[in-house]
């Protein structure tokens, strides 16, 4: 693959080609963003080597999508559109049910690999991208019997080389899964971080006492408003599956602290403790 093209140099996108060009480095990699200060800054940062526009995307070996999810649903029919017959897209995108559905028809479907990358930080725009990001990451890779297999041979070669192990799902199921454990951490933070402000509003010395824990809670609130809220809508369903248990959970401890069941409550935390085992295994 010589002509790479980044639709979104972001966190995700940046990162992506600073890997692929360490790994790669006759790759030429060509950046596209509705924002010419985004190019400007990637360029600056050696992120991509070129700017482009949709319009040069027939000279593409890999297109590469990381922008929100919802502008990807309305943009991936027009980068098919636009790729020639040996040209490969794939989208690096939190949620799939609704990315793989608005192509499923389209005369090039074969020329795209869903795909969602499980790597990031809450941090956002070129300068959020850093090398080595996707080392022992998994890649979630849906739907690959409907990708051209010369073409999807290549890609999954290519990212792997940069250290993802590649995994695959069909789109519902990721979704689902999905919001378990990413888009209700999410949600989490955000909430708590809203909880938080507003109890500071009238009482600014609680952040003279929040700490290391606070902080690694929190962080994800940090995360981009304009990518998050896209996903929340298109994974809708699974989001509020996974909110009414989290309510029934926290319900329940609540009332515990009410009865005073310390020891119910005791409980409830070491049968939990097991997660760190599961996510060692992991690890």
């Amino acid at each position: 693959m010589k002509n790479i093209y980044a639709i979104g140099v972001g966190l995700i996108g940046g990162s992506l080609a600073i890997d692929i060009k360490k790994n790669n480095p006759d790759v030429v990699i060509h950046g596209i963003s509705r924002k010419d200060a985004t190019l400007e800054t990637a360029l600056s940062l050696s992120l991509i080597d070129k700017k482009a526009t949709l319009d040069d995307l027939g000279n593409a070996d890999l297109v590469i999508v990381s922008i929100p999810v919802d502008a990807t649903v309305k943009l991936l029919p027009t980068i098919l559109d636009k790729i020639s017959d040996k040209g490969l897209v794939v989208d690096a995108g939190s949620t799939k049910v609704d990315i793989c559905k608005v192509v499923e028809n389209h005369s090039k479907r074969r020329n795209f690999l869903a795909m969602h990358p499980i790597a990031g930080t809450e941090h956002s725009g070129p300068t959020a991208a850093i090398k080595g990001l996707f080392v022992g990451k998994t890649n979630i890779v849906c739907e690959v019997e409907k990708t051209t297999f010369k073409l999807q041979e290549k890609a999954l070669k290519l990212f792997s080389d940069i250290g993802m192990r590649i995994r695959y799902m069909n789109p519902a199921d990721h979704d689902k899964h999905i919001a378990y454990v990413s888009h209700l951490s999410h949600i989490s933070a955000f909430m708590l971080g809203k909880t938080v402000i507003e109890k500071g509003k009238n009482e600014r010395d609680i952040f003279d006492m929040a700490g290391s824990g606070f902080a690694s809670t929190v962080r994800l609130a940090k995360s981009s408003p304009e990518m998050w809220a896209p996903i929340f809508k298109q994974n809708r369903t699974n989001v509020i599956e996974t909110l009414e248990e989290y309510i029934s959970n926290l319900t329940k401890f609540k009332e515990l602290m009410k009865d005073e069941n310390f020891e119910a409550i005791f409980d409830e935390m070491k049968s939990t403790n097991h997660i760190k085992d599961i996510l060692n295994g992991i690890n």
